[in-house]
């Protein structure tokens, strides 16, 4: 692959999870990801800085292989805090990427691909992945749309006429504690735990799976659905979002909670996304697009 080639309409998008990395090349031309250029890597994000960035490094490596087109440019979907500006991490206290902390990602990813650090722009991935979701996804019907990520931590975006910031509900207060401590795997684990003494190894999925013959299981469902209800009702009311989406890993287990919730938020559509994985990496990659804006909303 050709990098730095300003006049290419390809770019290189990537979505970086809590357990995974995963880039493509995006057409800004068609808005489209060239499925052929996929790569999804999994990738421990608790281990050392040093580690991480070899996980980073190999899939792009890999990336690159997989495509000959010339790119012009990176978009990244990243996860919060973070100087999405400057290109470096303030996470902590998440149980993922705290090795990172003060680190200029940008730079590194520039050393690392040979791309103009003016030609790598980042974006917080609940955004990213509620924006691709409103451009061609689930919302794209609706003007005023509520997003929310479920996975290893509680992301959530608003967008309204086709802008769609990051509104940071997981830092929220709620129950002595931010929501991102109650809307997220690890509460998933934490609380089957403490009500059966097991601990599971992989996540919602293993308790999807529980949850087909065991009644402890799909208790922890309907409790997830009900701390949902409760906490959400409060910026749906500020918001009056003409549908809610729900997107992640914990999304795709919703036939054990999403009854519950759609009883207790009647008032609200709720739909579940539609672009999976490639969701993020479009929504990062349309800051690339010759009509793209980020007014304020």
């Amino acid at each position: 692959m050709q990098v730095n080639n300003l006049l290419s309409s390809y770019i290189l998008t990537a979505d970086i999870g809590g357990s995974h990395i995963t880039i493509a090349v995006y057409n800004r031309d068609t808005n489209t990801i060239l499925k052929e250029s996929l790569t999804r890597n999994e990738l421990i994000s608790k281990g050392s800085a040093t580690g991480i960035l070899i996980s980073w490094s190999n899939a792009f490596q890999q990336a690159l292989k997989n495509t000959v087109l010339p790119v012009s440019g990176l978009s990244v979907a990243m996860p919060g805090p973070f100087d999405y500006e400057k290109g470096i991490s303030y996470i902590s206290g998440l149980d993922k990427y705290e090795a990172l902390y003060g680190l200029n990602i940008k730079s590194f990813l520039a050393d690392l691909l040979k791309l103009d650090p003016e030609m790598i722009r980042f974006k917080n991935d609940a955004e990213a992945t509620i924006a691709g979701e409103v451009f061609i996804g689930a919302g794209k019907e609706y003007q005023n749309v509520m997003g929310l990520t479920l996975g290893t931590g509680f992301g959530s975006a608003y967008s309204k006429s086709g802008i769609t910031k990051d509104i940071n509900l997981g830092s929220e207060p709620y129950k002595g504690t931010i929501a991102d401590d109650y809307l997220s795997t690890r509460w998933f684990l934490r609380r089957y735990n403490e009500l059966t003494g097991i601990t599971l190894t992989d996540g919602v999925k293993e308790l999807s799976l529980l949850a087909e013959k065991s009644e402890v299981a799909r208790d922890v469902f309907k409790e997830f659905a009900m701390n949902m209800i409760d906490f959400l009702s409060r910026p749906i009311k500020q918001l009056s979002p003409q549908v809610l989406i729900l997107c992640g890993n914990i999304a795709k287990a919703s036939k054990f909670f999403l009854p519950y919730l759609a009883q207790g938020l009647s008032s609200t559509t709720i739909k579940l996304a539609q672009l999976g994985e490639n969701a993020p990496l479009i929504g990062a990659a349309a800051m690339f697009r010759h009509d793209y804006t980020d007014d304020v909303l």
